[in-house]
Order: structure tokens, then C-alpha cells, then sequence
């Protein structure tokens, strides 16, 4: 799964790379090192700008929340568990099925962060013996340094209970798609440590190269068998992983200090 992931890059940095025409300074997000569901967070789409003539689909950065509100939701109060979508099911889960169809994202990320429980608790529990796991975050991200393009989903729920003109009748919320994390061997990555994206955890986001952005930006392809190609995982090997400060697991910790690679593991020997 993704659960935490880190986000510093300057709304003027993600439109140059994105090609992004639109985006409201009044949007702009601090750099934010700690991602934690239900937090806004940056999306790049394609759709129309609201109240324009020309209806054709314009590049745009918005700000969303993490945490998906299907448009059929009696209330958000669920947001915080749809924060992902597997890949292999998103075109036909009630929840996501239109959101792929029509509404589908890029949300920009520096990286993500996963965790690994220590090979001694992994035992205890395997024994059925109890003891707090020891668990040490990794950092995951492109081996050249470039922009992770998340695939994503978007959506919009209206709040029933307040009038059109209030500024909290729309909730505009997005989630990141996942898919099965690599067994092949990474980039680059610490002297001990994992030897694969599978060994930290079975799961990933999955990773859109730039060859298939408009691809999956553009709003007049709802076919989802035609959309399901570009949810395979990108050439393998383009990922490194670092272990990190387990500082970032309060997600009240947040600072550029939480990308810091560590020589070692905080938590001992997890491999």
C-alpha cells in the first residue's frame, strides 16, 4: 500500500514538468515531507475550466484531498480508508470503477515511505508470540532523482446538507493506485538492506512513466479495456530505497530532515 509519502517540489517546478497550463497560486501547498491521509495534496488532470466556453479538456494543478469520496457516499467519513486502489480490481470496485472511467490523475510525490518489521519480531509472530514489532521506514524513489508520477484517481462529493454557494459544498478527493512492488534487484539501495521493492512490502504505487501521461490524463478515453494496458508496472529497476529516521512515523514530524538517508538501519539488522 501507500500510506505516507513526502512532496516538496514548488507548484512552478510540477507545471514545467507536467506541461501544466492551469494552477491558482491561491492553491499552493508548502513542501510537505510527511503525506498522511485525508491532507490536500497536488493532483495534475485534464478537464475543462469551470464556467469556460471552450469546453476542451485544459492540464491543470489542483489541490485535493487524500482519501476518496465516491460521488454516491451518503457522508466522507470514510475518506481516510480509500486512500488506495489495486490496480488489478479499480475498473470494477463500486467505489473507483467511475473515477477510472472519467476522472483519473497524476499526484506528484518526491517518494513514498514503507515500513519493515524486524526480522526477530517477523519470527515471534510467525511463533505466535506477542511482542511489539521494531519497524524501520524506508524511503522509495526514482533512482535519477526525477518526479515519482503517482497513477490516481479523482472525485467529487456534494454535501447535501449546505447551500450551492458555501465553500465546503464540494469536496474534491483523490487516491493513489497500487500495484504488485518488484522482485527484480533495486537501482541502488544500502549495503544491508532489501534487495527488492517486495522485500519492504508487496505493494507499491504504481509508477507512470512519462510516455504514457496523456494517455492516461485525457478524459475522452473512458473505454476501461482500453485503459487497463496502462496500468502495467513500468520497465523494472528504476527504483532505489534508503532507510530513514523512524522519526517520520509520527506524522507530526515533518521537515526536509526526514528524507536523510541513514548508513544503517535505526532498528538493526532487518534482512
Amino acid at each position: 500500500m501507500c500510506g505516507r509519502y513526502a512532496a516538496s517540489r514548488r507548484p512552478e517546478d510540477l507545471a514545467g514538468v507536467f506541461e501544466v497550463a492551469k494552477w491558482e497560486p491561491e492553491e499552493t501547498l508548502a513542501p510537505d515531507y510527511n503525506v498522511a491521509p485525508t491532507k490536500q495534496v497536488y493532483a495534475v488532470l485534464d478537464r475543462a475550466l469551470k464556467d469556460a466556453d471552450d469546453k476542451r479538456p485544459v492540464r491543470q494543478l489542483r489541490r485535493l484531498t487524500w482519501g476518496l469520496v465516491p460521488s454516491w457516499a451518503k457522508s466522507p467519513e470514510g475518506a481516510a480508508r480509500l486512500i488506495n486502489a489495486r490496480a488489478e480490481t479499480v475498473h470494477e470496485k463500486p467505489s473507483y470503477r467511475r473515477a477510472f472511467a472519467a476522472r483519473r490523475c497524476i499526484i506528484p510525490a518526491d517518494g513514498y515511505y514503507e515500513w519493515v518489521t524486524g526480522t526477530q519480531e517477523r519470527d515471534l509472530e510467525a511463533e505466535g508470540r506477542r511482542k511489539r514489532p521494531r519497524k524501520q521506514p524506508y524511503f522509495v524513489l526514482p533512482a535519477d532523482g526525477s518526479v515519482f508520477a503517482m497513477a490516481g484517481l479523482y472525485e467529487f462529493w456534494r454535501d447535501r446538507t449546505l447551500p450551492d454557494d458555501h465553500p465546503r459544498a464540494w469536496w474534491v478527493t483523490c487516491s493513489v493506485i497500487t500495484t504488485e512492488a518488484e522482485t527484480t534487484p533495486l537501482a541502488v539501495g544500502p549495503a544491508e538492506g532489501p534487495r527488492s521493492l517486495s522485500d519492504i512490502h508487496p505493494r507499491m504505487p504504481l509508477m507512470l512513466t512519462p510516455d504514457r501521461w496523456d494517455a492516461w490524463l485525457d478524459p475522452a478515453r473512458t473505454d476501461p479495456d482500453d485503459l487497463r494496458p496502462l496500468l502495467q508496472a513500468p520497465t523494472a529497476g528504476l527504483m532505489r530505497a534508503y532507510p530513514v529516521s523512524t522519526a517520520v512515523s509520527n506524522v507530526r514530524n515533518n521537515g526536509p530532515e526526514l528524507l536523510k538517508e541513514l548508513e544503517a538501519p535505526e532498528e538493526g539488522t532487518l534482512f
